[in-house]
């Protein structure tokens, strides 16, 4: 080196470490609701009306076993944990904030408006009446035949306006594997992700006890409405 030069500087490196982010009942409910919509739409598109009503049924219990996870699960599954106000969003698209360890707002945006279209959707399905009054939903007998044929037309409605959500948030997904290498899929699929080494994890497993209850709340609700 000569005299007056200035030494190399090696750059940094940063340490990565694998860590559970997500606990196995959400990854349960979300790939399940995913199988869940595509064979409801199928089904219905294919005048498999029983096979529909049991997805409906199936997909009504992992719905309010997630609405009730979203309060007594995991850490990472909580609403508390992530659902924030306008202000952390838009914290987040400044890059204020560092990445969340979880949903980020923008995720967390996704996730409450697609839980909230499922549960409109299969709400109305359970009310729903076809044009010829063959196939109903389990409620049905509570409302009129228009009223039901209104709902029906609404059930449409929603579904279609959550493929048009669903297709946003599989962009997004999309976007952040490609742009920010981020892999969000792998992530739910195995419950891990990478972090750097000195970043804050938090614990992501729920109650057992909590499991359990969840578990028989979802079935009583379907139960009692079927």
């Amino acid at each position: 080196m000569s005299p007056g030069a200035l030494p190399r500087v090696r750059p940094l490196t940063v340490l990565m470490q694998r860590v559970r982010i997500w606990d196995l009942p959400t990854r349960l409910v979300h790939w399940s609701l995913v199988v869940l919509v595509a064979f409801s739409w199928w089904s219905a598109e294919n005048g498999a009306m029983d096979w529909h009503r049991y997805s409906g049924y199936t997909m009504l219990g992992m719905l309010v076993f997630r609405v009730y996870w979203g309060f007594f699960g995991g850490a990472t599954a909580r609403f508390v944990q992530f659902v924030r106000g306008p202000r952390a969003v838009i914290d987040y698209l400044r890059g204020v904030t560092a990445k969340p360890f979880g949903h980020n707002p923008l995720g967390a945006i996704s996730v409450v408006l697609i839980l909230l279209l499922l549960l409109t959707q299969v709400g109305l399905g359970l009310f729903a009446v076809d044009i010829d009054g063959l196939e109903s939903g389990p409620l049905s007998r509570f409302v009129s035949f228009d009223t039901g044929r209104a709902l029906a037309e609404s059930h449409e409605l929603v579904f279609n306006i959550l493929m048009v959500v669903i297709v946003l948030h599989i962009a997004a997904v999309l976007a952040y594997l490609i742009v920010k290498r981020d892999n969000l899929i792998g992530a739910m699929i195995t419950g891990r992700t990478q972090v750097a080494d000195d970043a804050k994890a938090v614990a992501v497993a729920g109650s057992p006890l909590h499991l359990a209850i969840g578990v028989a709340v979802a079935v009583l609700v379907v139960w009692l409405i079927v």
